[in-house]
């Protein structure tokens, strides 16, 4: 089984100035129960398949995933063609266009899990800032696969204006956790409070972090990010993460 991400989608005229003026907007209920349930279910299967990788390895972590607490599952769609569909929907190619423009690649994706009860806060960053250079910013579809809130650890958004940036910030790393930080302000940012489908879209120069999870269920979020041309490594030689095209003059091309 698959989902294609069909449900309509209507991006308003103050949704797409709110991206450009302060970075990000939300989409409230954007995917159907259908999808939601398929899509939870390969979440829940791949971070059962990390959880034993690292068990047989004795791995505590994994770069920034922690074992029992958060989970980076990244570019699984290479082997699971089944997420394809999603990903290059049409709802995500509106989200494009109306953030990008008419031209625009899958850069990278990943789900991202908070284990229940302990599962760990996320530092202040920006996505650009775990690039490490500059380029031209991205695009990222933060789509809630849960009903989120402060309690199992939402994403908080600082918009532009109250950052004080657009621009990529150099970050530094925590060592515990090895987190990037970015911004060391005291603003606590936005809070993304909404039912399960939505959708947080934001700009890769957007800062945002999240709050720990201390409910007694999973936090699950599909991440998919997409870039207005291909982003490469910073000596030019390759891709950086991924470069699939997706839309040329506003058209998809992408077989699902």
């Amino acid at each position: 089984m698959s989902v294609t991400g069909a449900k309509p989608v209507e991006i308003t005229d103050a949704q797409k100035q709110q991206y450009q003026e302060e970075g990000y907007f939300i989409l409230e209920s954007a995917l159907d129960d259908e999808q939601l349930e398929y899509i939870r279910g390969e979440c829940d299967r791949l971070r059962v398949e990390m959880e034993a990788e690292m068990a047989r390895e004795a791995e505590k972590s994994r770069g920034i995933t922690h074992k029992g607490s958060r989970y980076f599952i990244s570019n699984r769609h290479r082997d699971n063609p089944s997420l394809r569909p999603y990903i290059f929907s049409e709802i995500m190619a509106e989200i494009c266009r109306s953030t990008l423009g008419d031209t625009a690649y899958l850069f990278h994706e990943q789900f991202v899990v908070k284990g229940p009860e302990v599962g760990m806060k996320f530092g202040w960053h920006q996505d650009s800032g775990y690039v490490g250079f500059d380029h031209r910013p991205y695009m990222s579809c933060w789509a809630a696969l849960d009903d989120v809130s402060d309690e199992n650890g939402t994403v908080y958004i600082l918009p532009f204006s109250r950052a004080g940036t657009r621009r990529r910030q150099d970050h530094r790393i925590v060592d515990e956790t090895n987190d990037k930080i970015g911004y060391f302000g005291d603003d606590p940012g936005v809070p993304v409070v909404a039912p399960a489908g939505s959708i947080a879209v934001f700009s890769s120069v957007s800062f945002h972090r999240s709050s720990p999870n201390t409910s007694d269920g999973w936090r699950r979020v599909y991440l998919t990010q997409y870039s207005a041309e291909p982003i490469l490594t910073e000596d030019g030689t390759r891709n950086w993460s991924n470069a699939e095209p997706f839309l040329v003059d506003g058209v998809r091309v992408t077989a699902e």
